[in-house]
């Protein structure tokens, strides 16, 4: 049974490493475009053939250029009859695959000017594509993301009956978390704990933060993007107490990249690291600035013989999504599998009601009250599952908090990270998994569709839920379950 369900998921892991469709101005007449486009399939079959592709955002068929978020895809129809909408999107999309690009360059160990050419021709392309009018309405279908499940594993797996059974588990799990959060904390026999707090520095103003996500916002998209130094200073301001329970240095996080000659993926304790990037959600017309926090632990140790769960590597990601007036609305958290997620809103996040067969509708097993200015959120995290155990305010104090303090780096370096041997290479596979993270549960979950289910994942390839399909950076998640009052 093992061995058959892991040549199904090999099998169907591989069909997702088909090439794209090369640009159509690979025939072009004119001389430049045909030079751009064969120039870029002739990388791309060069990054496929190294195995070094770059999974976190979707590449778009004919487009070489271009890669979409889901984020950005949600804006395929607002952009079809606005030129201004179509060329910011584009710029972004463009924006998202030269960041991509710079990876697997880097870990292909390409020429260092093939970057400055992958600028110089996908300007050069989308120039050409955006005056064309075939070629925008084919942008336009072809910008979308597919979700991380597999038809044909739900297929096979005889979803429709299988789920009926995982439904009853994660009812029982939900309960389990809610019973695990009205009891009391206590400190783990023989453990102890560690804070990790964030970098020193007094946090903005929240009148400091509205200034900055509403100039940041002034443009054809109404997106707020705070450029790099500012962005760096809300990363500060909204960066979470980490309290961690510890009993084994399993529970002691770092950062990553690879022990030994093989390159295994490997943590360092000695250099405590928060992970961070930005991301975006809907709501109605509206965008919202979300925070996110990705901590590493070096491994999620086995609770008793067997255990499904236990594995290399393991984290919690903890998002914080903003009102442009720069409080918190809701604050929510999974582990890099996509497992676990729960949500911490505010007052100013109303739940809606789950509709009629979504079991996985939203997991809420605290409320915070709203978080003033200076305050920061307090996570507590459970030893050796690296649960997130509670949630709660921590009030200034006039000085630092208490604990170690952690250093906040790009999620993005995660991307291309140097080889003990010499050359670089990604934390993740082109599928978007950690190599060498996988957990036994992947051999009995399998009929839900998740290939590798439970192993770590790239941001933008983390599926949430076991029954139904949904994606922590699906781009209205937070209007689908909230009722927000952003202002």
């Amino acid at each position: 049974m093992r061995r058959a369900a892991l040549a199904l998921v090999a099998a169907i892991a591989a069909a997702g490493c088909a090439s794209i469709a090369p640009s159509a101005r690979i025939e072009s007449p004119d001389p430049s475009l045909r030079e751009c486009a064969t120039w870029f399939r002739d990388l791309d079959a060069r990054i496929d053939a190294a195995g070094v592709r770059d999974g976190q955002d979707a590449r778009i068929a004919g487009f070489p250029y271009l890669r979409a978020s889901r984020f950005l895809a949600s804006f395929g129809e607002e952009a079809r009859g606005d030129d201004a909408k179509l060329r910011a999107l584009t710029e972004r999309m463009r924006a998202l695959d030269l960041q991509a690009r710079r990876a697997e360059i880097a870990n292909l160990g390409a020429p260092e000017d093939s970057l400055d050419r992958a600028k110089e021709c996908g300007a050069r392309l989308e120039s050409a594509d955006l005056t064309d009018a075939g070629a925008r309405a084919r942008l336009l279908g072809a910008s979308t993301v597919a979700d991380d499940y597999s038809t044909t594993l739900r297929g096979f797996g005889l979803y429709a009956l299988t789920k009926i059974p995982f439904t009853s588990g994660v009812r029982r799990y939900q309960a389990e978390v809610r019973a695990s959060y009205a009891a009391p904390l206590r400190v783990p026999e023989g453990g102890s704990l560690l804070a990790l707090v964030p970098p020193r520095g007094a946090p903005l103003a929240r009148s400091e933060v509205a200034a900055i996500l509403r100039r940041s916002a002034e443009n054809p998209l109404r997106v707020p993007e705070p450029g790099p130094a500012a962005l760096e200073e809300l990363f500060r301001t909204y960066a979470p107490i980490f309290e961690l329970e510890v009993t084994g240095d399993y529970d002691r996080p770092g950062a990553l990249g690879w022990a030994g000659a093989s390159g295994s993926p490997a943590v360092d304790p000695s250099r405590p690291v928060v992970y961070r990037l930005a991301a975006w959600t809907r709501d109605g017309e509206a965008s919202l600035l979300q925070l996110v926090y990705v901590l590493w632990f070096p491994q999620r140790p086995p609770q008793s013989e067997g255990d499904l769960l236990s594995g290399t590597l393991d984290g919690v990601v903890w998002r914080v999504t903003l009102a442009p007036d720069g409080e918190p609305l809701v604050y929510d958290t999974i582990h890099p599998c996509g497992c676990y997620h729960l949500f911490f809103p505010t007052p100013r996040a109303v739940p809606r009601p789950a509709p009629d067969g979504e079991p996985e509708w939203m997991l809420a097993p605290e409320a915070l009250p709203r978080v003033a200015d200076g305050e920061r959120v307090r996570v507590r995290v459970a030893t050796k599952t690296h649960y997130v155990a509670r949630v709660a305010r921590v009030a200034p104090d006039g000085g630092p908090w208490a604990g170690a303090a952690y250093a906040l780096a790009p999620y993005d370096e995660l991307r291309s990270l140097p080889l003990p041997g010499g050359g670089r290479r990604s934390m993740f596979s082109p599928q978007g998994l950690v190599p060498g993270t996988e957990r036994a549960e992947r051999y009995y979950f399998w009929p839900m569709g998740i290939c590798s289910a439970g192993a770590m994942r790239q941001w933008g390839r983390e599926p949430t839920a076991f029954v139904g399909r949904r994606h922590f950076d699906t781009a209205d998640l937070m209007e689908q379950r909230f009722s927000l009052r952003p202002r």
